[in-house]
């Protein structure tokens, strides 16, 4: 069997033959399917690169994307935090300040030292505390007990208009025309309704009210309550005039603790609104025992009314 094959090439210079084995064809065969192999390898490899490096890309950008969002994340969390603590700044002064006025508070009101109660132990017990103001200043003689216009004669020593020799004033002199209303300052019994000859008071109201108190109401025209009889505080009492040692139309005016005269000054203008001055003012009345003795006590406060006492005013003329 021939082993060999011919290879014939015509060129200008003629015909040529070459006789070559079947080996070498083969191999040619061979090298050229090889070489088409490694073609094919070579062009998928590049394709697979090339889409492993578009995918590398895509996720570089979504990284990078992602690294520009935790940014700007990052500087809006920075700034949350720096308002954060600059809230919690302001808050810890707001707290500090309100620990400083609840101390002064505290103190006013005659409340025992700050041990270990914290802050909202301390704002419960000053919001019981603020309770019990009703209640104090509707049993406690309070606000004034006539529209009020000012004082004539204070407390304190002074020559008397009528005796004309110094002596001690136990009470305030309040101006008031003739008839004017006269309203208790304080829930209480009537102690004394009626003319009163040897104080030099003439007709004179008494009161007497809840922890040793007492108010006296002097030089009255009328009265209209009697004695024995159970008032509420702004009840309408009596009506002003000039009885009794009096040079002129007037409300003679007394707040006594336990038989002592007191500056009713301070009860007149005593208040909701300047509730802890008194504290300071009066000193001969044991505020803070009162307020322990009054700490379970709540009266529905008695809201004192020109409108209501002169529909009172208007059925007693009746």
């Amino acid at each position: 069997m021939d082993k060999h094959f011919t290879i014939t090439i015509h060129d200008d210079n003629g015909v040529k033959q070459f006789n070559l084995h079947k080996f070498v064809k083969k191999a040619f065969l061979y090298a050229g399917l090889f070489l088409l192999t490694l073609g094919l390898i070579a062009v998928a490899t590049i394709l697979y690169l090339d889409y492993s490096v578009d995918t590398m890309q895509h996720k570089k950008d979504a990284i990078e994307h992602a690294y520009e969002n935790l940014k700007e994340q990052n500087e809006l969390l920075e700034e949350t935090m720096k308002a954060t603590r600059y809230s919690l700044l302001v808050k810890k002064q707001e707290l500090n300040e309100l620990s400083d006025s609840l101390a002064e508070i505290e103190t006013l009101i005659g409340l025992k030292p700050i041990g270990d109660e914290s802050l909202r132990e301390r704002v419960s017990i000053a919001k019981l505390s603020s309770s019990q103001r009703a209640t104090l200043l509707q049993l406690i003689p309070s606000g004034s007990p006539i529209e009020y216009h000012g004082i004539t004669s204070k407390f304190g020593y002074r020559v008397h208009p009528t005796l004309l020799k110094r002596e001690f004033h136990r009470g305030s002199d309040m101006k008031a025309k003739f008839n004017t209303p006269v309203y208790a300052t304080a829930d209480g019994i009537v102690e004394w309704s009626g003319y009163h000859k040897r104080s030099g008071f003439g007709k004179l109201v008494i009161l007497e009210h809840m922890y040793g108190f007492k108010s006296y109401y002097g030089h009255l025209n009328k009265v209209v309550v009697k004695s024995g009889q159970f008032v509420k505080k702004g009840d309408l009492i009596a009506y002003s005039g000039n009885s009794g040692l009096s040079n002129g139309p007037h409300l003679h005016y007394e707040v006594r603790f336990i038989h002592r005269a007191l500056n009713p000054f301070y009860f007149i203008k005593w208040t909701q609104q300047n509730y802890n001055e008194i504290f300071q003012k009066e000193k001969k009345v044991p505020w803070q025992s009162l307020i322990t003795a009054t700490s379970r006590l709540k009266v529905t406060p008695q809201i004192q009314t020109q409108q209501s006492s002169q529909q009172v005013q208007k059925s007693l003329g009746k």
